[in-house]
């Protein structure tokens, strides 16, 4: 790694860490700049601001979770427990959801809107290598694989990450999962348990 590239690296770990104990609104370029002891003329010759910085962070989040989720496909486990272990090695910890949270300020909408295409870009590809394996398995029954993932997941991003949903939303998109796969019903029941429902519709 050239010298440059790694006194980013470093950069970005402060910022990171900083995020995470103050929160991103709450840490300023100023103080960045003073933990890492750098000039401010330095730090602006790596990030263009402060908004570019916390897209970087997101994506250096996005890259390490996208390394444990292929740890997660050369594990000698059952194809559902793949798809769990992927999905839950992509979404950010408990810790991180202060930096999470930053994508939802409106000034964050055009960033937010890049990182959701990258999460698909990453999953894509990880989750279609699994269900290519439960096809070898009889698991499921379909071709085109990639594209219908990438259909999932869109449509799982829309409905759950977008607003209020209801249990019928989630049941719908169950029996969609399953339809699409060529899943017998009830293979793809356990997605249920890993939605957040922190935005369900207390009524239906």
């Amino acid at each position: 790694m050239r010298k440059g590239e790694k006194r980013k690296k470093e950069l970005l770990k402060i910022a990171y860490d900083m995020f995470l104990m103050q929160g991103y609104e709450n840490t300023s370029v100023d103080e960045i700049i003073e933990k890492a002891q750098i000039a401010k003329g330095t730090y602006y010759y790596y990030f263009e601001s402060k908004e570019q910085m916390l897209e970087e962070v997101i994506d250096m989040m996005i890259d390490n979770e996208a390394e444990m989720a292929e740890q997660v496909i050369g594990m000698d486990i059952p194809v559902p427990q793949k798809i769990v272990g992927i999905l839950a090695s992509i979404k950010p910890t408990e810790a991180e959801q202060p930096v999470k949270n930053a994508l939802f300020q409106p000034e964050n909408v055009l960033m937010h809107y890049k990182v959701r295409q990258k999460l698909i870009n990453v999953l894509t590809p990880l989750l279609s290598e699994v269900i290519e394996e439960g096809v070898n398995e009889g698991i499921f029954e379909c071709d085109n694989i990639p594209e219908r993932v990438k259909m999932l997941l869109i449509i799982s991003d829309s409905t759950f990450n977008e607003g209020t949903f209801t249990e019928k939303d989630i049941s719908v998109f169950i029996d969609m999962t399953e339809k699409l796969l060529g899943a017998e019903n009830g293979t793809m029941s356990f997605i249920y348990n890993l939605i957040d429902k922190s935005d369900m519709e207390a009524v239906e």
